[in-house]
């Protein structure tokens, strides 16, 4: 019960300065910066989106069980639980003080947690040495009115911490690109053989970040600063991006942590400006080599200047999605993207800060964990139907995939079954070279177990290779293959 209650005094008080200054969410925070790769890599592959809610209920059976245990320790004597209760307080501390938003006023959150939980746990091993049976009752009473408290605390927190209309600033925006992306073709996908359809919706855009909670900043009072190694530094408002000329691009993002045929890949019309523009008005100085970006919960990346100032680079800060203002969860007010560059290096959402430096001055979130500071998308080619161990009829079925090459464009697919013959597949017809292709191909197929594999190859003439690597550093290679029963 302490516990509950040194967790709610804490959510209380993060709703009054700050969300991020919650010592719950801090850990969290701190356990997916401390976490090692491989343990990273499952959680993303097993839970997918999904994997910060696990981290959550993880956290919330460990601190129930450390109550538990505290509990146990302090039959005797209060000081064991007491103990417990300081340590938890003294680590929300710790952990509110190491994340990069803490502000004055964010360590108030943890002490308010270690506090009330020493407290609370000092007066509930008082009450329950009482061993008059109408004592007990008014502990009982007591105890069930703190788990109301508790819960009415947590609630408060959460509507001061959303107590910002977030959604009612992103409803009042209406952006008008001055050049809207072409129309998508009937035949840029094959959705009925099995591809998904070539624009993602909004909703089903695959998020891969490390919030364990949504930023919500408001279009009225978002800033971001441009410094560093810049001739004019700048610090602009929304309003100063809806004045500069907006754009409608269709661009694939892909993100680093796939394996060999994983989902995390969609496309979208993003809307925005253009980011070269930008950087020439603030006069990027000679030797600046990286713009390194901050997003407003303190994640950082790095991006390789030559590939944001390439010509036809398409590179953006972003405003939209898909004819309306980005989703909260997507980066609402502004996020970065860059075509051709995997996520991490590229795509940060709820941008705040960008700074011009060099690889060697700064090493951002990702970069000092081991992955590569520059991480060029990789030609890559899926399949998606049939599905794994799928039955399917015996004789004629149709394969179908995705592949992509950004800034190259695909040249081809080919596709083999058991080892056979490749046999070159049809593709849609391309939107432009920064998207995904999709692909088909008729296969004649017996009875029995099979296995199919795709491999792609770019305008350039380089073919996928088939070696197997894994995600880190700088992104998986090797065929995908699925393995399926054709019966009659």
């Amino acid at each position: 019960m302490s516990v509950a209650v040194a967790l709610a005094a804490g959510h209380l008080v993060a709703g009054l300065v700050s969300p991020l200054a919650s010592p719950f969410l801090a850990v969290g925070n701190t356990a997916i910066d401390l976490t090692p790769h491989p343990v990273k890599d499952f959680a993303i592959r097993t839970f997918g989106e999904n994997d910060k809610l696990v981290l959550l209920g993880g956290m919330a059976v460990v601190l129930a069980g450390l109550g538990v245990v505290a509990g146990l320790l302090s039959r005797r004597s209060p000081w064991p639980g007491t103990a417990v209760a300081a340590l938890l307080g003294l680590l929300g501390i710790a952990a509110v003080l190491a994340r990069p938003t803490t502000s004055g006023w964010s360590v108030l959150a943890p002490l308010a947690s270690l506090v009330a939980g020493v407290a609370a746990f000092r007066w509930l091993w008082s009450q329950a040495a009482l061993a008059v049976v109408p004592e007990r009752r008014r502990f009982l009473l007591s105890t069930a009115a703190i788990a109301v408290g508790a819960g009415v605390s947590a609630l408060g927190g959460q509507l001061l911490a959303g107590r910002v209309d977030v959604e009612g600033s992103r409803r009042a925006i209406r952006l008008q690109p001055r050049e809207t992306a072409p129309e998508i073709p009937f035949d840029a996908d094959f959705v009925r053989e099995g591809t998904p359809e070539f624009i993602t919706p909004n909703s089903k855009f695959y998020r891969v970040d490390t919030a364990l909670t949504v930023p919500r900043l408001r279009a009225e009072d978002w800033r971001m600063r441009v410094h560093g190694m810049v001739d004019n530094e700048m610090v602009l408002t929304y309003d100063d991006l809806l004045r500069r000329p907006l754009v409608e691009k269709t661009i694939t993002l892909v993100c680093v942590s796939n394996e060999v045929g994983g989902p995390y890949i969609s496309t979208s019309n993003f809307i925005g400006v253009s980011l070269p523009d930008l950087l020439r008005d603030a006069g990027v100085r000679p030797g600046a080599d990286q713009l390194a970006t901050r997003s407003v919960d303190g994640w950082t990346c790095g991006t390789p200047v030559d590939s944001i100032m390439a010509p036809g680079s398409n590179a953006m800060l972003a405003l939209g999605m898909n004819g309306e203002p980005l989703p909260i969860e997507r980066g609402f007010p502004v996020r970065m993207v860059v075509p051709g560059l995997y996520g991490y290096v590229s795509a940060t959402k709820w941008l705040v800060d960008a700074e011009l430096t060099t690889f060697d001055a700064f090493d951002p979130y990702w970069a000092q964990r081991g992955w590569g500071k520059k991480a060029p998308v990789k030609v890559m080619s899926r399949v998606d139907r049939p599905k794994s161990f799928e039955r399917v009829p015996a004789g004629r079925f149709v394969a179908a995939g995705i592949a992509w090459a950004q800034h190259t464009g695909i040249d081809r697919v080919e596709v083999r079954v058991d080892g056979g013959l490749w046999q070159e597949a049809t593709l849609s017809r391309e939107v432009n070279v920064d998207t995904w292709r999709m692909w088909r191909v008729e296969l004649d197929l017996k009875e029995g177990n099979h296995t199919v594999e795709c491999r792609a190859t770019d305008r350039k003439g380089y073919t996928q290779t088939n070696e197997r690597a894994a995600p880190i550093p700088d992104g998986a290679t090797g065929w995908h293959s699925m393995v399926f029963t054709s019966v009659a």
